[in-house]
């Protein structure tokens, strides 16, 4: 899945509803605090990490590619 940036960069807790592997911004903020997400491979707990062009977000077996 991809997700095109409108702007410089996406916040991880926006990349997750905006592919819809989340409802809302509380459970996006839910699953990135227990560990749940990886950014290009490693756990992050920062759900206003800035994700640029390249960058890959893991969540629930989905992967999503950040384009420019």
């Amino acid at each position: 899945m991809e997700i095109k940036l409108r702007d410089e960069y996406i916040k991880l807790g926006q990349a997750l509803k905006a592919a819809g592997l989340v409802e809302s911004g509380v459970e996006a903020k839910d699953v990135i605090i227990e560990g749940l997400v990886k950014v290009n491979g490693e756990v992050e707990y920062q759900r206003g990490k800035k994700l640029h062009d390249g960058d890959i977000v893991t969540f629930d077996g989905e992967e999503i590619q950040i384009k420019a």
